[in-house]
């Protein structure tokens, strides 16, 4: 099952210290998702992370950085999809310059899992919100049932976003999610690396293999 952790939105202190570090923790796939980043301040960020790791790092943004820095992949967001010819041409050149890219994207519905009609050919994509971070159930008119069907009867990956936390990483996995990205209940702790140990040990102790 994929573990990923979805950057802060905004600039943390110490915060390539502290992306290195999960890197060296077992870390496969971190997403800078960072909306109001400008490109120097992307650039600036990848460079203070060791190049060792860049290719366990995905930007929601700046995508021409991907191949400059040999990243993992690219995540299209909701802007890049309405802008279908510019974001053709730029994944026609991420892709000759790096051909092991992979290109993600985010659902917020059923529908669009089961869609077979796709805009691109997507490795994984993220469906979200699938729990209520208060108390562990459902969000967004899910039903367990309805989740399993989905994602049996899909030909993409599903990765669940929402709500995601230690307490659901057992139920997530029932259910058939390709994995889960983390995102408040690292970044709103007062020690993110430390709950992303927490993490570990809770995918050893239900002998879920980490990708």
């Amino acid at each position: 099952m994929k573990l990923i952790v979805i950057s802060s939105s905004s600039s943390i202190e110490n915060e390539a210290h502290i992306i290195t570090k999960l890197f060296e923790a077992g870390l496969e796939t971190f997403h800078i998702r960072k909306p109001r980043n400008s490109t120097n301040s992307a650039i600036n960020l990848l460079k203070s992370i060791p190049a060792v790791y860049h290719n366990r790092i995905v930007i929601h943004s700046h995508h021409k950085l991907a191949y400059k820095f040999n990243l993992k992949g690219i995540h299209l967001t909701k802007t890049h999809l309405k802008r279908k010819f510019k974001t053709w041409m730029n994944i026609k050149i991420i892709k000759f310059k790096n051909p092991s890219i992979q290109i993600s994207t985010s659902f917020n519905n059923i529908g669009q899992v089961l869609d077979e009609n796709q805009s691109y050919d997507y490795d994984y994509v993220f469906l979200s919100p699938i729990f209520d971070s208060l108390n562990s159930k459902f969000q967004g008119g899910y039903t367990e049932h309805t989740l399993i069907t989905a994602i049996e009867n899909s030909k993409i990956k599903v990765v669940a976003r929402g709500g995601i936390d230690i307490t659901v990483i057992e139920k997530a996995n029932q259910i058939g999610f390709e994995g889960l990205a983390f995102y408040s209940s690292i970044w709103k702790k007062k020690d993110p690396l430390l709950e992303f140990y927490k993490l570990i040990e809770r995918f050893k102790e239900l002998k879920i293999k980490i990708e």
